[in-house]
């Protein structure tokens, strides 16, 4: 990988306020707290209000990032927002959020490669700034997956939440943050995770076409667990390094139960794995972004750690970066 000139400089995370527990969801479908806690390690998901949309969740991310860091977002040149849950097919979520945030000279796009948005996002930021292009990019990852949620079927109903993480990627040639990456898709395998909207096949294959998510857990589980682990070493070995001089491992928060036979695949320790589902559930973009915030409140990410983001659902798509944290 070139010789990155990109750096992660702040970070803001926001979750809408209402949570909808196990026991919530006992009371919505056929499943209990035991049945949920067993298979996916989750305990509860927030839910964004009828009027609060992915746009509302990314201001909102951006503001806590603002406070946060003593940031001003005046100077941003482009806004990448991550998510596949968009308020309108266009205007894109970031034109609205820059239109929200008043930022006057700005670039905004939208990037839909669904639970590997956010590493998607942060790899085309680091490619601008690195090339010169850009000098100070938002990168955004925040989802209203309720809206788009079947809440009859209880093997995904219980699974996905709404939330938003964001950074701020800043020109740096003296402390870069990104080390090296891998990305790949399989899109022959879409179906087995797909949300209708235009068309209602694929791969002449006739689908559900209701506009929800609809997902074969089953095969999805079985791709990441084959797939995550030799990406994994793909973008440690691009970097000379070993797994095991990681400090941390931060997938996306799609299930524990996928997350730990990652790591058993991959003989990296869960406890220096960072995810988000527990309280949040899988927000698919914004889980990545979540699990950082998470491991900068509890004082867990220290600068100079050397952290493995990885991305992998919808597309089939996957990313992994490899990044210094130099916050």
């Amino acid at each position: 990988m070139t010789n990155s000139k990109a750096r992660i400089t702040a970070i803001g995370s926001y979750v809408p306020e209402r949570k909808l527990t196990n026991h919530d969801l006992e009371k919505i479908v056929d499943t209990s707290d035991e049945w949920i806690m067993k298979r996916t390690g989750m305990k509860e998901r927030r839910i964004a209000h009828e009027e609060e949309f992915t746009s509302d969740i990314s201001y909102n991310a951006v503001l806590n990032l603002m406070e946060r860091y003593n940031k001003s977002v005046d100077d941003v040149d482009l806004i990448i927002v991550c998510t596949f849950t968009p308020d309108f097919k266009t205007p894109s979520v970031a034109s609205y959020l820059q239109a929200k945030l008043g930022i006057k000279n700005t670039g905004t796009i939208d990037l839909n490669a669904a639970c590997a948005g956010f590493t998607y996002g942060l790899h085309l930021a680091n490619g601008l700034i690195t090339s010169g292009l850009n000098k100070k990019i938002l990168v955004v990852g925040a989802e209203t997956l309720s809206k788009i949620t079947d809440y009859t079927d209880r093997t995904t109903c219980v699974l996905f939440g709404d939330g938003g993480g964001a950074v701020l990627v800043e020109y740096d040639e003296e402390q870069p943050s990104f080390i090296s990456a891998h990305m790949g898709s399989e899109g022959e395998s879409g179906q087995h995770l797909y949300c209708t909207d235009q068309a209602n096949q694929m791969h002449h294959q006739k689908l559900i076409d209701n506009g929800l998510i609809v997902q074969n857990g089953r095969e999805v589980y079985k791709w990441a667990v084959k797939t995550v682990p030799k990406g994994m070493q793909a973008v440690t070995e691009k970097a000379s390094m070993q797994l095991a001089e990681l400090d941390w491992f931060v997938p996306h928060s799609a299930n524990l139960r996928m997350i730990e036979a990652i790591c058993e695949k991959s003989q990296f320790p869960i406890e220096r794995t960072l995810y988000s589902l527990v309280d949040y559930g899988n927000t698919s973009s914004a889980t990545i972004p979540l699990s950082l915030d998470i491991g900068v409140q509890n004082e867990k990410l220290n600068n100079g750690d050397k952290v493995l983001l990885y991305g992998f659902g919808g597309g089939l798509t996957y990313a992994g970066l490899l990044i210094e944290w130099t916050l």
